[in-house]
């Protein structure tokens, strides 16, 4: 069992960046695979980035990258999403979830789960225009 908790979520203006940190409690973390996901207002939950358990592989989708960076500690047991050049449409609840599974490709983390077994609770990042 992995629990979850996000952090670093805010209000901020377009072209600003954040920093989301994403704190799991189990070692077991260490080998799993990390993502982070967003969920809009009215909108489905949608992949944003995700790490392989040896930060060896990343995936981005295409709306953020060049912009946002997936990053993961084993040791501190975290895992980081930076954010730069924040868009008003990057607005969301962003989720960071994590699984004993790794799947190669985007199509991996798409619905109903996500390629996901552990989610947190989720952070909210308002990016004003």
């Amino acid at each position: 069992q992995v629990q979850l908790v996000e952090s670093g979520g805010g209000l901020v203006q377009a072209g600003g960046s954040l920093r989301l940190s994403c704190a799991a409690s189990g070692r077991t973390f260490s080998s799993y695979t990390m993502g982070w996901f967003r969920q809009a207002t009215g909108k489905d939950r949608e992949f944003v980035a995700v790490i392989r358990w040896d930060g060896g592989t990343l995936y981005y989708a295409d709306s953020v990258k060049g912009r946002f960076t997936i990053s993961r500690d084993n040791a501190k047991l975290t895992g980081d999403l930076q954010m730069n050049s924040l868009k008003p449409e990057d607005t969301a609840v962003y989720y960071c979830a994590c699984s004993r599974n790794y799947c190669v490709g985007l199509g991996c983390y798409a619905p109903p789960d996500y390629g996901m077994e552990y989610w947190g609770p989720g952070t909210l990042v308002n990016v004003s225009s």
